[in-house]
């Protein structure tokens, strides 16, 4: 499959990866713990119709890689984990089928904490709940931190503030366009946070309802046919905010904004991207930086969930991500090296507690 060198050690950094089976609910899922060393790994579900196991395990592996990334520089005493359910949500997801991934998930006695993520929503959350102490992203009603799409996009708000300011001195939209990639769970609250500040706003989606949305609640974004016509616009800022692999050879060279920042995970198709980002003169800031919100959110829930709190945090993104914009410009290398290298120490050196011995 990809995950075991010939002498069995795993090829991916992984502590642990996990496929679990229920035949009769049809369940096929796989869960990925890259790190413990800062705490229980974290990180959402995505249910998704894959078009091989194989790509399942590819997608869980760089997410689960990147949750251990986000969780370090958000702060968190949390390691990286995700999930995947192969299928098509639409038709496959089912109580049973979700009661069935909580029994794996409980089976795990605490190394991963799952939330929600693509095709997985709150009200999942609730009835994963029912099979297993681990899980977040549950609503409000059962003692959850509801919508996690809520603070990642005011996190995505923060880390775009503070690439403004990198770029052009002042730490706002106001007067900038931004190109908003999907107007999903996230999309939309980011595009209300950038109207608010004074930003004009350009966006596409392939889905229907969230273009009526927009035409709806806010008339005066500009919808384009699809991404091809969104990264050619005339944009500063371009906001990646659906699925990975947005920043690829055909989309960098022609891409006209100054910025990018977004909500999506793995936005960049394979490594070398991000150099062809800086030779062209944009300013990339890395995904796992600035959509912790939502993780920080949902994190909050295991201590007693305090919304306040989790912003106030989440409002710490733009701190950080000027911290490490500076520290690119200081060491002389892309803005993604030098968080990779913030978060690795911070993994290091406070995993590392982990070898004194407590009785």
């Amino acid at each position: 499959m990809g995950v075991f060198d010939t002498d069995g050690t795993d090829a991916t950094g992984h502590e642990q990866v996990v496929f679990c089976q229920d035949r009769q609910t049809g369940l096929k899922a796989i869960i990925g713990i890259y790190s413990t060393a800062l705490g229980p790994a974290l990180g959402g579900t995505r249910f998704y119709p894959y078009e091989s196991e194989e790509a399942a395990l590819a997608d869980v592996l760089k997410l689960s890689r990147g949750m251990a990334y986000k969780n370090a520089l958000a702060g968190l005493d949390l390691g990286g984990g995700k999930a995947v359910i192969w299928g098509d949500p639409a038709r496959a997801k089912s109580e049973g089928l979700l009661r069935a991934y909580g029994r794996f998930v409980e089976s795990l006695h605490g190394r991963y904490y799952t939330a929600c993520d693509v095709g997985t929503y709150v009200p999942d959350m609730d009835v994963i709940a029912r099979e297993t102490r681990y899980v977040t992203g549950r609503s409000l009603e059962h003692g959850g931190a509801g919508d996690s799409s809520i603070l990642t996009a005011w996190g995505v708000f923060q880390g775009m503030r503070a690439a403004a300011e990198h770029v052009w001195g002042r730490p706002t939209l106001a007067g900038r366009t931004v190109g908003i990639a999907g107007l999903g769970k996230v999309g939309k609250y980011l595009a209300g946070h950038l109207i608010e500040d004074g930003a004009a706003v350009i966006a596409t989606d392939v889905n229907e309802a969230a273009l009526s949305w927009a035409r709806t609640t806010y008339p005066q974004i500009e919808l384009v046919a699809d991404a091809q016509a969104l990264i050619t616009s005339d944009l500063d800022v371009y906001a990646p905010c659906a699925l990975g692999g947005a920043l690829d050879d055909d989309t960098v060279p022609v891409l006209r904004a100054k910025v990018v920042t977004g909500a999506a995970n793995n936005q960049l198709a394979h490594p070398g991207i991000e150099k062809t980002l800086a030779e062209r003169g944009i300013l990339y800031t890395p995904d796992y930086l600035v959509n912790a919100g939502g993780v920080i959110q949902v994190a909050d829930e295991i201590e007693g969930f305090n919304f306040e709190r989790a912003k106030l945090r989440a409002t710490g993104i733009f701190e950080t991500t000027r911290r490490i914009l500076q520290l690119a410009d200081s060491e002389g290398v892309a803005p993604v090296v030098a968080a990779d290298r913030l978060a690795e120490q911070r993994i290091a050196e406070v995993g590392r507690l982990r070898s004194i011995y407590l009785s």
